[in-house]
């Protein structure tokens, strides 16, 4: 990438788990400068296991790590003064636990006006709920997501992925991008927050508004699409096929190119509502047409048919396939003991910027550059340094 565009930022990140580093791997991977500050005694972190593991160096490359005591006068004291060099404070703590250590919003404001402070929590930052702990699961199963994941009369399922944590980190950060915008333009900080709650019911989207329209809430449909038929799961003769042809037209050139123009005219299939209304007589109709071809064949078929379909992957041969291939999503980074380092990247191109935004260097070792931070941020003689670290400050 021939230009970062947030390489003049500076984040300060105290957040942990998934969700608030997501956040900082974003801006740390589009250039801005993230300092994660790590307690003394953090050896590890409750998601990405090891530092050495796969989660954890993809989770947290393009960042540098701060060994700081935020307990203590001292540790306080030194955070501060990197706040008034920063532009964008992180974190994710409980709000008894943020007053506590000095670094809720109020505090910080005071310390640099101009800070832009990203919160996540779980529940929001007021209602009954916003002291509550939670974490991605819990969040999926109360924003609704579960209820409309799997099939009908079946236990409800839990998406495959951390939605709710990704979601969360993924609206922090275009928040924080807008906070430094209106920055821009007025010179003022501000508080930006979200929750796992309110980012994962924004995901659900159309779903939620059904319910605000109707008053029924919807129900889990399997891979049917709930409202638009035929959009769903179909088998063939080695695997499956998810086709979408709900549209008149689509639906047209489907029945046409499976052999079964007839359903076109057929009364129960004439309109969107009505194919959704007979949606299981529709859909065996349809299985055992696609039942005829291999999944490669029907994917030939109804791609020459200006059909949305695509085969069923495992991940494995999503990363294999030559349209990934040529998106080069599969990222590495060079660690200094590990080696080359698989990773993803990220799916923004900036092609003004040069594209993709490269891995810089590998998840940093525990407080790996915390002289360097105090020294040349801070000037902090080296016996002083020396002096903190033997008081467990650092």
């Amino acid at each position: 990438m021939s230009y970062l565009p947030l390489e003049k930022v500076v984040v300060l990140d105290l957040t942990r788990h998934r969700a608030g580093p997501v956040t900082s791997r974003l801006l740390g991977d589009f250039g801005a400068t993230v300092i994660k500050i790590d307690a003394p005694t953090d050896l590890g972190d409750s998601m990405g296991g090891s530092r050495e593991g796969f989660d954890y160096q993809n989770l947290h490359r393009n960042k540098m790590s701060l060994s700081l005591n935020l307990k203590t006068d001292e540790g306080r004291a030194v955070f501060y003064d990197l706040v008034r060099k920063a532009d964008v404070v992180l974190e994710n703590f409980r709000p008894e636990v943020k007053h506590r250590l000095g670094v809720d919003y109020e505090t910080i404001s005071e310390v640099n006006p101009r800070i832009v402070y990203g919160s996540i929590s779980g529940f929001g930052q007021t209602g009954p709920y916003r002291t509550r702990p939670a974490v991605d699961q819990t969040i999926q199963g109360m924003s609704g997501l579960m209820s409309v994941t799997g099939f009908p009369g079946q236990p409800p399922v839990r998406a495959g992925a951390a939605v709710a944590d990704i979601s969360a980190g993924m609206v922090l950060s275009q928040g924080v991008l807008m906070a430094l915008y209106h920055r821009e333009k007025t010179g003022e900080g501000q508080w930006v927050h979200t929750s796992l709650l309110e980012s994962l019911v924004s995901m659900l989207d159309f779903q939620v508004v059904r319910y605000l329209d109707s008053g029924e809430s919807p129900r889990a449909v399997g891979n049917d699409h709930p409202t638009l038929m035929p959009t769903g799961l179909f088998p063939t003769a080695d695997g499956h096929v998810n086709i979408a042809a709900a549209e008149e037209l689509k639906f047209k050139a489907l029945c046409e190119a499976l052999e079964i123009p007839e359903l076109v005219s057929d009364p129960l299939y004439a309109d969107t509502a009505l194919r959704s209304e007979n949606r299981t007589a529709l859909c065996d109709i349809l299985a055992r047409r696609t039942r005829v071809y291999s999944s490669e064949e029907l994917q030939r078929k109804l791609d020459a048919a200006g059909i949305p379909c695509g085969q069923l992957y495992t991940i494995g041969q999503m990363m294999e396939d030559a349209q990934m291939q040529s998106l080069r999503m599969a990222d590495e980074g060079q660690h200094p003991h590990l080696g080359a380092v698989p990773l993803l990247g990220q799916p923004l191109h900036l092609e003004g910027c040069g594209g993709r935004p490269p891995v810089r260097f590998t998840a940093p070792d525990h407080g790996e550059h915390t002289d360097q931070i105090l020294s040349e941020w801070l000037g902090m003689a080296r016996s002083d340094i020396q002096a903190f670290r033997e008081r467990g400050i650092i």
